[in-house]
């Protein structure tokens, strides 16, 4: 694990990059400032234009992207996108190639699609990130990973371009069972914080003005500070959205059912967050969720 920030030199070292959305394109201009020449591919083709603007290398697809890089990354937005991308993938893999998954994916599909590679000759790392389009585009990532240790070690110092606490959590899928914790944290914490905020509405005080004042103490937390400023503000610009935030609680709620563990208040979370879907806020930032209470 490492708590400091290391930035390494990846100078003249072709990495690939998979998908460049909210997430993906920060992640790979940070690779660029590293020193990297990221080859990256996209289903849209304006941000792969955009990139090849500044420098990178455009390619045509995944299989294209294996071609020129020993190592690629995946910022998919669900398992399934994984899965068809790993399709074109891994006919192509060779001994040497790596692939990192930076995603949040299904942790039985991790585990098949790593096997998947190593049958290949390939390596497969699972390495989910947290902190939001923030700590992307800052380059401060909180990264869990999966995989053998000489996996990560081969992964760590590409990780560390785009990530500042980097841990390795054990064998594959285990980087994504901490996402999945991870992400029942942010969804729960998302709610207590929209509820409490709201409650001080309807009870006549200024949230805002609460906020301040309970902040410091034991309630403190990120979320209260950064997403309980977008509730405060009225900003629900996605830095990740309602729609990916029921993506995964979903894939958590799954996980417990495959672990034989019920979680009463993660069924609650998903609810709560599929309610605000189905009132037309999926695109919205998921501290949004302050507005089904507060409407």
């Amino acid at each position: 694990m490492s708590d400091e920030i290391t930035r390494p030199d990846l100078s003249g070292r072709r990495i690939g990059f998979i998908g460049l959305g909210l997430m993906g394109k920060p992640m790979a201009r940070a690779l660029a400032r590293a020193g990297a020449e990221p080859v990256v591919s996209s289903r849209s083709p304006g941000p792969v234009a955009e990139l090849a603007a500044e420098g990178m290398i455009a390619a045509t697809g995944p299989a294209a992207v294996a071609g020129q890089a020993d190592i690629v990354i995946l910022m998919l937005t669900d398992t399934a996108a994984v899965e068809t991308v790993a399709e074109a993938l891994l006919p192509v893999l060779r001994p040497g190639h790596l692939v990192i998954d930076m995603g949040t994916t299904a942790v039985a599909a991790t585990r098949a699609l790593a096997e998947r590679a190593a049958a290949a000759g390939a390596d497969w790392l699972d390495a989910p990130v947290s902190g939001g389009t923030v700590a992307a585009e800052a380059a401060t990532l909180t990264v869990m990973a999966g995989g053998t240790d000489a996996t990560f070690a081969r992964a760590l110092p590409v990780l560390q371009a785009m990530g500042r606490r980097i841990t390795h959590v054990g064998a594959s899928g285990a980087g994504q069972i901490a996402k999945s914790a991870n992400q029942v944290i942010v969804a729960l914490t998302i709610g207590a914080v929209a509820e409490a905020l709201a409650l001080a509405r309807a009870a006549g005080a200024d949230p805002a003005k609460v906020r301040d004042a309970i902040r410091g103490g034991f309630a403190e937390s990120r979320i209260l500070d950064l997403h309980g400023g977008r509730m405060v503000s009225g900003d629900f610009t996605p830095g990740g959205r309602v729609t990916t935030q029921v993506k995964d609680l979903r894939q958590a709620e799954e996980l417990a059912q495959q672990s034989g563990i019920d979680l009463p208040t993660l069924g609650l979370s998903l609810e709560l967050f599929e309610m605000l879907v189905d009132q037309g806020d999926g695109a919205l930032d998921h501290s949004a969720l302050y507005r089904l209470f507060a409407r």
